[in-house]
């Protein structure tokens, strides 16, 4: 029996509602043929393809005497074909398995497109499952795996033609960001990909005019098809969040490149670092970071991430005492303070001495370090760097980048507007820490010596306090930038307001001028001039053709680094000695009087040699 018309009653399908008639219309004989094969699926059978050309169509049932048949011709005069013949009627069972011929790389690359756009994540394994159980059809995993490869350079382009665009979109950078720089480097004959090296005039601006002059240095590895790293400069504005200043991309990870990227840092600052205040920078100060920061910011304080340095001391001794002990240390305001508790290590071991002498206190401990870290001890850029690499890895450089601006723009706007809301003096987290200080001065007795000076007396200490300098003999109102409480009781003896004496880099306005600057959005690459005269600012011609690096991804499922934010105020279980009682895992069951002294006369010869081995 043959009929006009043949309705698709599959719900799950995305042409459920339509119907094949006599006479309807495809724009081009490719979308008839998708559809149609859509339809199969949809209706589990087998669809054969007797005829396909430039000006018809025609398919039936791949089983042996089923009269389901379709004729498709183009229409004369115009690029558009219309269904001739239809015989809509099924006879046979259709396909009993999950299988399906039609279920092609490209039919999985269409189906899962969508998704892949809103979630370039979009797994292999979670692709075959959705597909079986929106489609009921069965694809293998290299399916699914090739279906997303295909999906992915029709919605961003190859990784070859990310390379082979960077010319030209550094230069449209430069264009629609005036002041930014952005410049991409290859090397050899073959032009391969080098570096890339990107930073915002939004982003310069808004550091060397509002933030604190503290910059945090960081890497992470990229895992595409082609291999690279990721590194990367960032402040920290008023409010304590990360501000991103550059970014660069390199082939490998090297000492030679992050000579490169700091001496690109330091042309980025030019003559504004004269006019600042010493850089801070906080690293895990690997070797290649402590070279290029002493050659291209030789006089910058550069100091240890307090994470790194307290997971290697956690992870050399195991021992959640000592660990206790040393947090307690790292904080310590004074020399005093921090010699007092080095005592107390070395009394339960004096394996920490030599780990002292490989990580010098003057590079972490407040009490000794003389860079101003205002409060901030860690990388907060690791992890953004970490969640960057992980959404960004299967995605070509080009688009990768464009992931990273557009974050930017998106903080850029909404940290504005929540800045023009604001109407205290200072950002709601200094605010905080200001009134904490205020309500402790108040159990304080205040004896004023003269104008300037005042002497602070509480229950434990008595603390000298001095407005004009704004120091405390405590230290933390210079270490943090923020009056302590001992201050905050001279001020307020004083008729002072609080605020005012905070460091100008905690106000709003110093916060709204951060972000004062726009991150301009850049136009769609088919408006792009990919060749032409090479562009002012550096790097790679806009002629020349830059290939992809040579540092290819191996076969195989590439190894995940788990991120590890050590939370160090979780309940741990604590072992104790049933022989000494002492708490840990490093038992020390002979701790004599002799060993005692010897440790007590150590602790001056290691602070000593720990301050030579600084300063050299």
């Amino acid at each position: 029996m043959a009929d006009d018309a043949l309705t698709v009653p599959d719900a799950s399908f995305s042409l459920a509602e339509q119907t094949l008639a006599i006479g309807q219309e495809f724009p081009d004989v490719e979308t008839c043929r998708r559809t149609l094969k859509d339809i199969a699926i949809a209706l589990h059978f087998d669809l054969r393809i007797v005829k396909s050309d430039r000006s018809r169509f025609i398919a039936k049932c791949s089983k042996e005497g089923c009269p389901w048949r379709v004729h498709v011709a183009k229409c004369p005069g115009v690029p558009t074909f219309s269904i001739r013949t239809l015989h809509g009627e099924h006879t046979c069972e259709g396909v009993r398995n999950l299988h399906h011929q039609q279920a092609s790389v490209g039919w999985v690359a269409r189906s899962v497109e969508a998704r892949i756009r809103d979630n370039p994540q979009y797994k292999p394994k979670e692709i075959l499952q959705d597909i079986r159980d929106q489609h009921g059809v069965a694809v293998s995993y290299m399916q699914a795996w090739r279906g997303k490869e295909r999906s992915m350079a029709a919605l961003h382009g190859t990784f070859e033609e990310g390379y082979r665009l960077l010319p030209a979109y550094c230069e449209q950078i430069r264009k629609t960001n005036p002041g930014s720089i952005a410049s991409v480097f290859a090397t050899g004959q073959d032009n391969c990909f080098q570096r890339l090296f990107v930073s915002f005039r939004a982003s310069i601006y808004g550091f060397i005019n509002a933030c604190r002059p503290l910059l945090e240095l960081d890497k992470a590895h990229l895992k595409g098809k082609y291999l690279g790293t990721i590194l990367c400069a960032a402040a920290v504005d008023a409010d304590d969040a990360l501000f991103p200043l550059a970014i660069a991309i390199v082939d490998v990870d090297s000492d030679e490149n992050w000579m490169w990227f700091m001496s690109e840092l330091r042309k980025l600052l030019g003559v504004n670092t004269d006019n600042m205040p010493r850089l801070t920078i906080l690293s895990e100060r690997q070797r290649g970071m402590v070279e290029a920061v002493e050659t291209h910011f030789p006089s910058a304080f550069h100091g240890f991430c307090l994470r790194y340095i307290s997971e290697n001391f956690r992870d050399t001794f195991k021992n959640t005492k000592l660990v206790n002990i040393f947090w307690n240390a790292v904080y310590a305001l004074t020399t005093v303070e921090f010699e007092t508790k080095i005592s107390e290590m070395v009394e339960i071991t004096q394996d920490v001495i030599p780990w002292f002498q490989q990580f010098p206190p003057q590079l972490w401990a407040i009490a000794y370090f003389e860079g101003v870290r205002y409060g901030h001890f860690t990388l907060g850029v690791t992890e953004l760097l970490y969640h960057w690499a992980l959404e960004c890895h299967e995605l070509p450089i080009v688009q990768m980048v464009e992931h990273i601006r557009h974050q930017l723009a998106s903080w850029f706007n909404a940290r504005r507007d929540m800045g023009m809301r604001w109407a205290s003096i200072l950002v709601p987290s200094t605010e905080k820490q200001i009134l904490e200080a205020i309500a402790d001065a108040r159990c304080y007795q205040v004896l004023r010596a003269n104008e300037v000076e005042f002497e602070i007396v509480s229950t434990e200490r008595t603390n000298i306090v001095d407005i004009r300098s704004r120091v405390c003999s405590c230290r933390r109102w210079q270490l943090y930038g923020l009056p302590c409480a001992h201050a905050a009781a001279a001020l307020l003896s004083c008729g002072q307001n609080v605020h005012l004496f905070a460091e100008p880099c905690f106000t709003v306005a110093s916060y709204r001028e951060t972000y004062s600057q726009v991150i301009n959005p850049i136009p769609d690459k088919s408006r792009w001039k990919e060749l032409g005269e090479g562009a002012e600012g550096g790097g790679a011609k806009l002629d020349i053709s830059i290939r992809p690096p040579k540092t290819r991804r191996p076969p195989g499922r590439p190894k995940k680094k788990v991120l590890r934010v050590e939370n160090f105020k979780r309940p741990k279980r604590i072992v104790q000695c049933g022989r000494c009682h002492l708490l840990g895992s490093m038992f020390m069951h002979v701790l004599n009087d002799s060993h005692a002294v010897t440790a007590q006369a150590t602790i001056k010869d290691l602070l000593f040699n720990v301050n030579a081995t600084a300063l050299s």
